[in-house]
């Protein structure tokens, strides 16, 4: 293996996996690896070829100021290319973006600007008018905009496409991807279209987007709906779209992509993100439609390990409905992390108070269970944490014991929900027992949650 002058160097050129445990049918599935790309995604290679391009026709003068809309990686591998080119870079992100993301930005020297998620086009708040509006405002900024800029699609057109079918010896039948600028699918179809024509191209597309409808169905509708994936579906049509040689696409539902994408952990030891499971959901459902052997190749457009706080962390895939939980018809239903089951986080009583504060911060949570042996015999929280060690920080060296609340209301398991409200009214949390025996907190926003699952 040569040595790199740069890690620019590593973009592209991304290996292929079979699939040999998931259920393809008749068919072969193939797995193209874009997590690998040094940004840990697909958009690394509109990175390198927005920006160089950029620099050709002398658009971007040393130490320019990029700016850029992104609902996804494209912002990571605009960071990855700018750090390395010493450009600044402004990126408008909606709030639903993973924590993991923003932090990566951060620490890649990118300005993070959040907006919001749950208006369309047009809002002077949505992610690409908003990000339009600021470059405006900086002197001699450059406005990247991903969805309208035709070195968007050619970096695929002219490099992942022909690299597809240069290591799949000129043979696919089939490719299925995500669109969110358009620019993977426009580049990959005029790719394809000279140079493999049999292969056909299948649109993975959010529940929630208009694009699905509009392939399957030709009608282009105003409205759209909601989703958490990240990074693919769309509310209109890009202006570098060209879907004229895509003719089949399928909607599929969050849930089914958070879970495909658990199983493609699960069954092939492939770390894929939100998109990725999306994409092979549709890739399987196309495989078991089959009836005739054909090679399928599906797009892993990133890593998962932007998604940990989120499809793969149990807890927050049990908030949002996504899996199933026992329902005993009782408050049980509503204890995110049974005690029972060791998910409760605890302290001890002869701990010490910095042992608590660091728990509490470790696991983003502002109250714990004190308890000695399996016995429940306080709480301590930020205040009483707080009160205690106020004036006199060698304080936190006291045991937990000095300044939990011992005296508990405790309510029991059979209790109405309604008995909630008057404890959270109080500002504390619900300590719930089945006699004696303790088995975990419901906290406000564990109500709120339960309370939205009913209406899903």
């Amino acid at each position: 293996m040569p040595i790199h002058a740069s890690v620019l160097d590593l973009i592209g050129q991304t290996p292929i996996v079979k699939a040999q445990r998931l259920d393809t049918g008749v068919c072969e599935l193939f797995l193209k690896l874009e997590s690998a790309n040094p940004g840990g995604s697909i958009k690394d290679r509109i990175g390198l070829s927005m920006i160089e391009a950029a620099e050709k026709r002398g658009d971007l003068k040393p130490g320019a100021t990029l700016v850029e809309g992104t609902a996804g990686n494209t912002g990571l591998g605009l960071a990855l290319v700018a750090q390395q080119k010493g450009y600044k870079l402004v990126l408008v992100v909606p709030d639903k973006m993973s924590r993991e993301k923003i932090f990566n930005l951060k620490a890649m020297g990118a300005e993070v600007r959040l907006t919001r998620s749950d208006v369309a086009k047009g809002h002077p708040e949505y992610y690409q008018d908003l990000a339009k509006t600021i470059a405006d405002q900086i002197p001699g900024a450059y406005f990247i905009n991903q969805f309208g800029n035709p070195d968007n699609p050619a970096a695929h057109e002219f490099g992942t496409g022909p690299e597809i079918l240069e290591q799949m010896g000129g043979d696919v039948d089939a490719i299925v991807f995500g669109c969110g600028s358009s620019g993977t699918m426009t580049g990959l179809s005029r790719a394809f279209s000279t140079l493999s024509p049999k292969t056909e191209l299948v649109l993975a597309d959010p529940v929630g987007s208009i694009l699905a409808e509009y392939i399957n169905d030709g009608v282009l509708n105003d409205k759209s709906g909601s989703w958490l994936v990240e990074g693919i579906g769309e509310d209109f049509l890009p202006s570098i779209s060209d879907f004229s040689r895509v003719k089949k696409a399928y909607a599929i539902t969050d849930a089914e992509s958070f879970h495909t994408a658990r199983e493609l952990l699960g069954k092939e030891g492939i770390l894929g993100g939100s998109s990725t499971g999306t994409l092979l959901a549709a890739a399987l459902k196309y495989c078991k439609e089959q009836t005739t052997p054909k090679k399928v190749l599906v797009l892993v457009c990133d890593t998962g390990n932007k998604y940990l706080s989120k499809m793969y962390n149990d807890y927050w895939m049990l908030d949002n409905g996504f899996l199933e939980r026992p329902q005993h018809g009782d408050l049980r239903d509503l204890i995110l992390r049974p005690y029972g089951q060791r998910d409760t986080v605890v302290i001890g009583p002869n701990d010490l108070l910095t042992t608590a504060y660091q728990r509490m911060k470790l696991y983003d949570v502002s109250q714990l269970p004190v308890v000695d042996g399996d016995t429940l015999v306080g709480i301590v929280d930020e205040s009483d944490v707080l009160l205690h060690v106020y004036g006199d920080e060698a304080r936190f060296r006291d045991t937990v014991s000095t300044a939990m609340v011992s005296k508990l209301d405790r309510l029991d398991v059979k209790s109405p929900i309604e008995a909630l409200l008057p404890v959270f009214d109080r500002g504390q949390v619900a300590i719930i027992m089945d006699g004696d025996t303790f088995l975990g907190l419901i906290t406000r926003i564990d109500l709120l949650n339960y309370l939205r699952r009913r209406v899903q």
